[in-house]
């Protein structure tokens, strides 16, 4: 099974880390937005946990292409000490770790949906978490304020719709023409390679890089790449039994070292230890691979 995707074009619901463990001690779940925001979010997302004791959970996620807006309530995050922040672009494995009860609301913004949104380039907020406050106006973030687990995710789902409705959204062809690039690297797993973008699309190498630097701020070869490994560890994490060549040149990887570094460097353990990995962990030390 290869990446888990929804109807949106730009979007996948893969990376999360050992989700069947996740699935242990948390609960995620996905909402449409209106149909007014959706040039700008890809889905809402609401995630409730409840350990026992001073047990803690590791959730790691490998990075995607877009930027977060939530409300969290519960959340270990020493970045920030209001509960509506900011999450861009992370170009690294992002770790949570998970205490007692909590609840988070959130958007997943579409790729470049944040600078979108503010018209702040996407460097701004790469690889931080910040207060929404730096970015959004006070008032509507005093909105989003208002909630937390007591309100229905119905509710949750509408009072994110008004809030990121009401934002100016002038014309911006060239947000469109990013998000048409990603939803081709998305969609068309033989795109391994920035060239074949730039064939296809008929853009110049430097036009395309400025496009991904301001919008999401990464380069066209790290979101190639991303897509790649979330196919990887989707396939892994549902019972891959292959060899790890024949895994790495499926794809892309010319050979299995130089696939072994990329893996280890984003997710933290070697190919072979990730499969070889117990099944089932534990709250207490945290089944999500460990910093």
């Amino acid at each position: 099974m290869g990446a888990r995707t929804t109807a949106s074009a730009t979007t996948t619901t893969a990376g999360i880390l050992r989700p069947e463990d996740l699935a242990r001690f948390a609960r995620i779940t996905r909402h449409p937005c209106a149909a007014e925001v959706a040039d700008v979010v890809e889905n809402y997302w609401s995630l409730t946990w409840a350990l026992p004791g001073d047990s803690r959970y590791v959730s790691s996620t490998l990075p995607h292409p877009a930027a977060n807006l939530s409300v969290e309530r519960g959340a270990v995050r020493p970045e920030v000490t209001t509960p509506v922040v900011v999450t861009g672009v992370v170009t690294r494995r992002f770790d949570v770790e998970l205490r007692g009860s909590g609840w988070v609301f959130a958007a997943k913004l579409k790729p470049g949906g944040l600078a979108r949104l503010t018209g702040v380039p996407a460097r701004a907020s790469r690889d931080r978490t910040m207060a929404a406050a730096e970015l959004f106006p006070a008032d509507l973030v005093a909105k989003l304020a208002e909630l937390d687990d007591t309100v229905p995710a119905a509710e949750c789902v509408r009072a994110f719709d008004v809030v990121l409705g009401g934002l100016p959204r002038p014309a911006d062809p060239d947000y469109h023409l990013v998000l048409r690039l990603v939803a081709d690297m998305l969609a068309d797993r033989e795109l391994t390679q920035v060239g074949q973008v730039i064939e296809r699309h008929g853009l110049g190498r430097r036009r395309l890089e400025r496009l991904f630097a301001h919008y999401l701020g990464t380069t066209p070869k790290w979101v190639l790449a991303r897509y790649r490994m979330h196919d990887v560890v989707a396939r892994m994490d549902d019972g891959y039994a292959g060899s790890l060549a024949e895994l790495a040149a499926e794809y892309g990887w010319y050979d299995q070292a130089h696939f072994g570094r990329d893996f280890r460097r984003l997710v933290g353990v070697s190919p072979s230890a990730y499969l070889a990995r117990p099944k089932g962990g534990s709250p207490e030390v945290g089944p999500g691979v460990q910093v």
